[in-house]
């Protein structure tokens, strides 16, 4: 055979950890995927056992809102303690009122009265100020031992049985708070998973054009949710976790779970045309992208920690939750989906399903698909000024909204119309005002020398003068001494609703001059409190600390890449596009729900501030997953810049090898993110349209315009690093091995070494430190021969 059509040696292959462990699974599949289905069925079995449940905790331990809400648990009696839940009663429009129904409100609240979990109820009809002026809308007040929110949906029927004879007399009747919470359907989140699960087999079917190579990440992926969820559920037997913490673990550990497993699935797929052992090909694959994964789940997960660097347990426990199921589709990409493809053989392409990618000139991973993105790789590479200003403007004008970001609490009257939880939250605005859906209570501790009665009703009566003449109260009750005379309790009513800012005015206009201006005179010392009042100050806790989150979570990042990629420039450059892109982002979720521009199309019908949390958990989300395309993007043209190539060659070429995966990766994930648009619950849908555009954006402008662009703008300069850093920092490969093959199956262009300008297709060894040389293929050689594989 002539030496020019002699197939390219394929250099000794990696024999590290990841590789021994991929190559391990691989050879023995059976045991693998045995020891997957019966940590399966332990975790979910000890999950059913011993699992806990969620709920929103917004307690600020240190605070003035906390301090009150323990006076009031300490000394308010049985009318205070508990987790108090309203049932709103209508008469309706037409007839007499519900004193016209005085022996069905009567029973209803005796059988309420005496169900599980419930320490009192007060009828509306013995409570000052719990019936309407018209008589026509009223409340019990039932106060529960525990939140009702970790009861069993079972008990919503017991309730129901508990007001039947209110419904059967014509009385309409609805629940609110965490009562209502308990009560509403949970079927879109199901539906969500169903949508996000189809859409990424039919991307995948189109993407591999095979059933084995599209089924092996869907099963991976899911595998690992389920496992990662029912640790979650374990976890919350002994920590507390927000309500919204699964499904932020689904919507992350599926996303990424099917990202991981993806680029394993591909990265083997390559190299069975130039490995003839399959075993040694899926080890070479964990050994090369399974280290990149492990790389990006690190760098999500560090991003996710960096949550509690805002000092809020209840945000700092999201992060745990989205962690977890991370972790585990990691976990399960880098074993499971090795087995599985060991599993297959060199079978996997055997099933396959003809889509419009099996055309040569449509195939991302053949010559002419390459030649596409080589193409426009070239294009970006003659006019990178013009492609980076117009991808910076174009994030820069999606962030415009973002300046006028106002954060809040999303209350029940954001929730649809068929919610329990929003009708019972309409019935009392319309009779009581918005303000009586988030009343605050006024809680006063007394000096020793103030608890004489006269200086206490003198207290009492200036007290609620200066509340009624606070400008937004709509009502003060007269404040009134608890049993044991140590507190003087007022409850406020505003004249806004709870997401208002006009209400977070007042919370503020209140603790900040009312109580001191009428309290100080008599040394007593007064605390603003309540549900409301709570979730203003978590609202001001987050927007202090989201500098320091940020700052900590961009620095960990930086770090990170630094270490990876041996490039000051290229770190500074992934951190500072990514933040453009998570403005961009949060511009986008500023214009749909607080500008309210398409927030019908999500079955929205008012405006709504942006929940306090979103932003935090959005940047440690969207920088985190940011970076697992830039990692992957980035590894392969810093392999192709190592194997030789000159920056402008090893960009377009980095770029083409990656372009179907990535693409693909980022249709999952973003049709994952938006299938939780369904929820009925509008922070999931903030935090759904928020990661899908970020997903969308840092696929599309970020890797097609900014990177190639900046990356072609520094030249030489992205590999540059100080020799003293360099010593200085551990070295961590993304993606260990030797050099791939051309991307196009043609000679690899002549580069010039970085150090002497001698021109050469050979690696420089300066660039990398016991790196193999690499060979220029012959351009009459095989697109992809199959050597003898080395032993």
């Amino acid at each position: 055979m002539h030496p020019a059509n002699q197939p390219i040696p394929p250099g000794p292959a990696p024999r590290g950890l990841l590789h021994r462990a991929g190559r391990a699974c691989a050879r023995r599949p059976w045991l693998v995927v045995a020891a997957w289905l019966l940590a399966l069925l332990a975790a979910v079995g000890a999950d059913r056992a011993w699992g806990g449940d969620y709920e929103d905790d917004f307690t600020l331990p240190g605070t003035s809102v906390q301090t009150g809400s323990d006076l009031l648990d300490a000394h308010g009696g049985a009318a205070t303690r508990g987790v108090p839940a309203q049932v709103v009663l209508s008469a309706g429009r037409d007839g007499d009122g519900l004193a016209a129904h005085g022996a069905a409100v009567r029973s209803a609240g005796q059988r309420l009265a005496a169900l599980p979990e419930v320490i009192s109820v007060a009828d509306p009809l013995a409570t000052p100020g719990a019936v309407t002026a018209d008589g026509r809308t009223g409340y019990y007040t039932v106060r529960f031992a525990s939140n009702p929110i970790r009861f069993d949906t079972s008990y919503v029927e017991r309730v129901d049985a508990a007001v039947a004879p209110l419904r059967t007399d014509g009385v309409t009747v609805e629940y609110g708070g965490p009562l209502g919470r308990l009560a509403a359907p949970t079927g879109a989140d199901r539906a969500s998973e169903a949508i996000g699960i189809i859409t990424a087999v039919i991307v995948l079917l189109l993407g591999f054009g095979s059933v084995a190579a599209a089924a092996f990440p869907l099963v991976s992926a899911v595998i690992g949710l389920i496992i990662g969820l029912a640790g979650l559920g374990l976890l919350a037997a002994g920590l507390d976790f927000a309500a919204v913490s699964p499904t932020l673990a689904v919507m992350m550990g599926l996303g990424v779970g099917l990202d991981y497993s993806l680029f394993l699935v591909t990265r083997h797929r390559k190299l069975l045309h130039t490995v003839s052992d399959p075993t040694e090909a899926a080890g070479h694959a964990v050994a090369t992208s399974g280290r990149a994964v492990l790389v990006a789940a690190l760098t999500v997960t560090a991003a996710l920690a960096g949550l509690f660097a805002s000092g809020v347990g209840f945000i700092g426990m999201l992060g745990v939750a989205a962690g977890v199921t991370v972790l585990t589709g990691a976990l399960a990409a880098l074993t499971l989906t090795p087995a599985l493809l060991g599993l297959a053989g060199r079978r996997i392409d055997r099933l396959r399903v003809r889509t419009p990618v099996d055309e040569p000139d449509a195939d991302a991973d053949g010559p002419a698909g390459r030649d596409v993105w080589q193409r426009w790789a070239a294009v970006v590479g003659r006019r990178p000024w013009t492609f980076l200003l117009l991808g910076t403007a174009l994030l820069t004008l999606l962030a415009v909204p973002a300046a006028g970001m106002r954060l809040g609490h999303v209350d029940a009257g954001a929730s649809p119309t068929t919610a329990t939880e929003r009708r019972a939250y309409d019935l009392v605005a319309d009779g009581f005002g918005p303000g009586a859906n988030g009343p605050v209570t006024v809680v006063v501790t007394l000096d020793k020398n103030g608890t004489a009665p006269d200086a206490r009703t003198r207290l009492a009566k200036d007290l609620h003068e200066a509340l009624t003449h606070t400008p937004g109260v709509a009502q003060a009750t007269p404040p009134a001494p608890t049993a044991d005379g140590a507190l003087l309790v007022s409850t406020v009513t505003p004249a806004g609703a709870p997401q208002d800012r006009a209400t977070a005015d007042l919370l503020h206009r209140l603790t900040d001059r009312t109580l001191p201006d009428a309290l100080d005179p008599y040394h007593a010392t007064g605390y603003v409190t309540g549900q409301t009042a709570a979730q203003q100050t978590f609202r001001d806790v987050l927007a202090d600390r989201l500098p320091l989150v940020v700052g900590l979570v961009v620095a960990a990042a930086f770090v990170l890449l630094l270490t990876v990629f041996r490039s000051p420039l290229v770190a500074l450059k992934a951190a500072l596009l990514n933040l453009l892109s998570i403005a961009a982002s949060y511009g986008v979720v500023v214009a749909v729900f607080q500008w309210g521009w398409g927030s019908s199309l999500l079955g929205l019908d008012e405006t709504v501030p942006v929940e306090s949390y979103v932003p935090t958990m959005m940047f440690a989300i969207v920088f985190g997953l940011s970076m697992d395309y830039e990692v992957f993007l980035l590894s392969r043209i810093r392999e192709y810049w190592l194997a030789g190539r000159d920056n402008q060659a090893a960009v377009a070429a980095g770029l083409a090898s990656t372009a179907r995966v990535i693409t693909c990766a980022a249709l999952i994930m973003t049709s994952v993110f938006l299938a939780f648009l369904l929820s009925q619950n509008p922070v999931v849908k903030m935090l759904a349209l928020g990661l899908g555009v970020s997903v969308v954006l840092d696929a599309t402008v970020v890797r097609l315009l900014l990177v190639p662009a900046t990356m072609n703008l520094l030249g030489r300069a992205n590999w540059w690093i100080p020799a003293w850093l360099d010593r200085l920092l551990p070295h961590l490969d993304p993606e260990g091995g030797p050099p791939p093959a051309d991307p196009v199956g043609g000679p690899a262009p002549v580069a010039a070494d970085a150090r002497t300008g001698r021109e050469d297709v050979q690696a420089p060894e300066d660039r990398r430190a016991g790196a193999d040389r690499a060979e220029a293929p012959d351009p009459t050689a095989p697109a992809h021969p199959i050597p003898e594989v080395r032993p």
